[in-house]
């Protein structure tokens, strides 16, 4: 029981990882371009299939993550170029902008699907076996999840707190009207949002894609535990975000000890309820 419980524990960390990157994501982009994407668990699967159409091809695994990234990110600026600018123009209501992200994740799932099909699929790499530690087995796969994704948010703090760029998108999340006459160049700020966001989100497909199986829904399945996360982390929290996920995640496998793994959804959603019935702002100022 301890040690299937301890297994759990560590399965729940390298999925909070995923979801802690792809949330980061999609916090920046509410706290900062206020938009409720939900075509963002869609970005995720993409990042994960392009990551696999490069290393079909013989392609170091690592390559072909940053390949996906740079992929995932032009698809993101080419919504925003297409969509999202477009609808700030008019000052679209934000029910719009929910319908129109909804419609985008539907484009993109069966885009999904027309290419590469609905079976689901794997990364062409070597089986490695996993490592026994105190007792439980840590598979490779998940401690590069977990490093990556610790390296990740390091490079996004360093990003967010000492870079230009950083202070200017905080400025533009606390208030955007006043960072425009302030002279900040919004237009970049929006830019480097999409940018950061891509890539983290690409970086979590991938990475997700070496846990499982890369399917055509595996965004999909992500969705609410990414809202669940921003929402119980503070909206606009990256870094309550990530300690967010880490609950989300380590909450959900744990749950299946007791319940079956078809309740892991409701588990977060139940999380997030309990919690904002206590402190119903989040975890966390919601500011980045």
């Amino acid at each position: 029981m301890n040690a299937q419980f301890a297994q759990l524990i560590v399965n729940g960390i390298a999925v909070g990882s995923i979801i802690a990157l792809a949330a980061v994501g999609l916090t920046l982009i509410n706290g900062i371009l206020r938009l409720s994407n939900f075509a963002h668990g869609d970005f995720v699967t993409l990042g994960a299939y392009l990551t696999l159409l490069v290393n079909t091809f013989g392609v170091n695994i690592w390559l072909s993550m940053v390949v996906a990234a740079i992929g995932t990110v032009a698809a993101m600026l080419l919504s925003e170029k297409l969509l999202w600018s477009r609808m700030r123009s008019i000052r679209a209501t934000s029910t719009t902008f929910i319908i129109i992200s909804i419609g985008l994740a539907l484009f993109l799932r069966n885009g999904i699907i027309l290419i590469w099909g609905g079976s689901n699929k794997t990364y062409n790499l070597p089986v490695t076996p996993a490592m026994d530690i105190l007792g439980v087995k840590v598979p490779q796969n998940q401690l590069l999840v977990l490093f990556l994704a610790v390296l990740a948010i390091v490079i996004l703090h360093y990003l967010l707190q000492n870079t230009k760029i950083g202070k200017a998108m905080r400025a533009v999340a606390d208030d955007l009207d006043l960072a425009r006459v302030s002279g900040i160049n919004v237009d970049r700020v929006v830019l480097w949002t999409w940018v950061i966001a891509g890539t983290l989100t690409s970086l979590g497909g991938s990475m997700y894609g070496l846990l499982t199986a890369v399917r055509p829904n595996m965004g999909w399945f992500l969705i609410l535990p990414l809202f669940a996360s921003i929402i119980l982390g503070g909206i606009g929290n990256p870094y309550g975000a990530i300690v967010a996920a880490f609950i989300i995640g380590i909450a959900q496998e744990a749950s299946t000890l007791f319940l079956g793994s078809q309740y892991k959804q409701g588990v977060a959603l139940l999380l997030m309820i309990l919690v904002l019935l206590v402190r119903p702002k989040g975890l966390f100022r919601s500011t980045i």
